[in-house]
């Protein structure tokens, strides 16, 4: 399988978002990563319910939502609703990480579970086996234009590891600094899917980065 790309709207202008979603639509991105922030678990705020709905209504890629919040069993079925097709939450904000995954394949969602960088891959052993995908940050979340943290490389390389063994099917995606620069070391490593924000939306051709970033895989 070649690598899936999934451009980062957090990094797009939102002024012109409608036109930021066609561009993507006419793309060979696979997917549209929304980042959703609450203020709480990371000190930034972004996206809600009527964003994401708009943007589904927009798209023709999957939505892949990444809820980066406290409480997230409380909005599941709300962001399913507003047109996610994958959708993560937190390791560190889920207490009860298993009952928060099959209620999010309850709701015909894919369901992920999602690293801090600070976090070791192997916390997730007892339930490798119920995810559909693992999203490590490869920077500190909150934040769109931050630096790679080198050391995810190897972090990918366990993960590998772990998801032949327990779970072939499970996909391995990383969200962070990531560029043309880095991406290929990234994808050898074991990535699967590469969410790309500020590397897309700054440059003069989105198109060709996302192009570019896929021939990479």
């Amino acid at each position: 399988m070649s690598v899936l790309i999934a451009p980062s709207v957090l990094s797009a202008d939102f002024l012109h978002l409608d036109r930021e979603i066609e561009m993507l639509n006419e793309s060979d991105a696979d997917w549209i990563h929304v980042d959703v922030m609450d203020g709480s678990f990371v000190p930034n705020i972004s996206f809600g319910f009527p964003i994401v709905n708009a943007i589904y209504n927009v798209a023709e890629k999957p939505l892949d939502v990444h809820l980066m919040i406290d409480s997230a069993d409380c909005y599941l079925e709300e962001f399913a609703q507003a047109g996610a097709t994958w959708l993560s939450v937190h390791y560190e904000a889920c207490p009860h990480l298993h009952r928060t995954i099959q209620t999010i394949r309850d709701l015909q969602c894919y369901a992920g579970v999602v690293l801090n960088p600070h976090t070791p891959v192997h916390v997730l052993e007892d339930i490798i086996s119920e995810l559909d995908y693992v999203l490590l940050m490869s920077v500190n979340p909150g934040y769109g234009g931050q630096k790679f943290i080198p050391q995810t490389i190897e972090k990918v390389k366990k993960l590998k590891k772990m998801v032949e063994a327990f779970n072939p099917d499970c996909l391995i995606e990383v969200d962070g600094g990531i560029s043309t620069a880095n991406a290929a070391e990234i994808i050898a490593a074991g990535a699967d899917v590469l969410v790309a924000g500020n590397a897309v939306f700054k440059n003069e051709d989105p198109k060709k980065i996302i192009s570019d970033l896929k021939k990479l895989g």
